[in-house]
């Protein structure tokens, strides 16, 4: 049975396999300490490679990991051992330039945290649910930029979020009027 490539979690760790930015789409690791304890095994196996000029895939508990590091920070995407890994490679590499885009090519750990927001942004316009949405840098980055325009933007560049709240924020002024 075919069925759409499924993303298990994408992982943005630091030089020291701490967490910058994670976003788990699987319940294989249904609490924190199980999600922390695989991301502190994928940051040991993978930490003595040299994945900083192109991605590396590596096979770890039944998953396909493939991962590649800039700076300090080490970015990771995994899916299920029976996942294709050019997709998984695509997906990875389409993050990875995101955050170089969003960063304006300064991609270190203290610069993702000041943008936190928008490598969060990044994730949830990469993949939602697992399902893979976008892979083009340039498109991910676009929509993520469009989501911190300010309420001044017309009506038709914003998204329903931004709409509402812009909504919300005219009705609460004309109530205190």
């Amino acid at each position: 049975m075919e069925s759409c490539p499924l993303i298990k979690n994408i992982l943005l760790l630091d030089s020291e396999g701490k967490r910058v930015a994670v976003k788990y789409y699987s319940d294989d690791w249904p609490t924190n300490t199980a999600k922390e304890t695989f991301e502190k095994a994928v940051f040991t196996k993978t930490q003595k490679t040299n994945a900083r000029t192109e991605a590396e895939i590596a096979m770890f508990e039944n998953c396909i990991i493939v991962y590649k590091f800039v700076q300090d920070l080490h970015f990771f995407v995994t899916g299920g051992e029976d996942e294709n890994e050019l997709i998984l490679a695509t997906v990875l590499q389409g993050f990875f330039d995101a955050v170089g885009l969003l960063l304006r090519g300064n991609a270190d750990k203290k610069e993702a945290l000041e943008n936190l927001d928008l490598i969060l942004l990044c994730l949830d316009e990469i993949v939602d649910g697992g399902i893979i949405l976008e892979t083009d840098a340039n498109v991910i980055a676009g929509k993520v930029a469009s989501n911190s325009l300010d309420a001044g933007a017309s009506l038709s560049e914003q998204t329903i979020s931004q709409a509402l709240a812009t909504a919300r924020e005219h009705l609460t002024r004309s109530l205190l009027k």
